[in-house]
């Protein structure tokens, strides 16, 4: 079965193919799928976002879609950056920011969560929702370099998700775990 991701970013594809394609699902980019648009996510929830990518793509070419929202939850910071996580900072200067505004938090305050709200819209044009999360902590310094975005702070034991190898974080993120609830509801 072919799903087209309402998403060019790379990893994200990468992530959602690797744990996928071995159930027998051939995903594919929005780009790959002929809709090069970008939808503006002005939802104010990671699922109104993902909704608004996957019926951006839905409305264009009518085949089954998915489309994710995810970000990182601080609990010192209100839950920020949240569903800004994306615009919270320059790219690629998000974990700089993060560090700085949690450099006075003690280490038992550090705590965060990575959350993901997927979008499936199905052959007859139905929305299912799915949500996953991961909780961690924040680290006080960037460290690895397998992953993307907070994931070089973003610690979960003693490691963080860029110290991880993508084997293992795709069995216990948050895109995973959201990802395995589409799966049983795909097989179901």
């Amino acid at each position: 079965m072919k799903i087209i991701l309402a998403s060019n970013n790379k990893n994200k594809l990468r992530e959602i193919k690797e744990i996928l394609s071995p159930l027998g699902f051939e995903v594919i980019s929005q780009r790959e799928a002929g809709a090069d648009i970008e939808a503006e996510e002005n939802g104010v929830t990671f699922e109104e976002n993902a909704a608004i990518k996957a019926h951006a793509i839905y409305d264009m070419l009518h085949c089954p879609v998915i489309a994710d929202d995810s970000g990182l939850s601080v609990d010192a910071l209100d839950g920020a950056p949240g569903v800004y996580s994306a615009r919270y900072a320059p790219e690629g200067k998000w974990c700089e920011k993060l560090i700085s505004e949690m450099k006075d938090i003690p280490d038992d305050k550090r705590g965060a969560g990575f959350v993901c709200a997927i979008c499936y819209i199905d052959n007859n044009g139905t929305e299912h929702f799915f949500r996953g999360e991961c909780r961690g902590k924040i680290g006080y310094e960037e460290r690895g370099t397998n992953g993307f975005g907070y994931d070089p702070v973003f610690m979960v034991g003693e490691r963080t998700f860029a110290e991880i190898s993508s084997e293992e974080k795709n069995k216990i993120s948050h895109r995973a775990n959201a990802l395995s609830l589409l799966q049983d509801h795909l097989k179901g």
